[in-house]
């Protein structure tokens, strides 16, 4: 049987350490550029490092808050694509997951 006290704290848990993760990525973008040009290259490089890791973790806060969201509703733990039940094991491993291992391996194929 599948704890969703636990499952809303770990989630909860993750959405404090991502936003924690992009104030971070803020203000390390916000830092002022150096008036060495291969400075600022590399600078540029590393902003648009922080960009993509940004993007990914504002990602997982808004999968992260649908899962919460699910909790919510009752309707954790059910694909978001089928109905079926997502396996708890699958749950444990990726708590935020929206879909059965058949839905997201289709969904995966499908994007190949």
């Amino acid at each position: 049987m599948m704890d969703f006290d636990l499952m809303r704290q770990r989630l909860t848990d993750r959405l404090s350490e991502l936003n924690a993760q992009v104030e971070r990525i803020e203000e390390e973008q916000g830092q002022p550029l150096d008036a060495d040009f291969e400075e600022q290259a590399i600078a540029r490089q590393d902003d648009e490092a922080l960009d993509a890791v940004e993007r990914s973790t504002l990602a997982e806060i808004a999968l992260t808050r649908q899962a919460l969201a699910r909790l919510d509703s009752d309707t954790y733990g059910l694909c978001t694509t089928c109905g079926e039940p997502i396996a708890p094991a699958r749950l444990e491993a990726l708590p935020a997951a929206a879909h059965c291992i058949r839905c997201a391996s289709a969904a995966e194929h499908d994007r190949a």
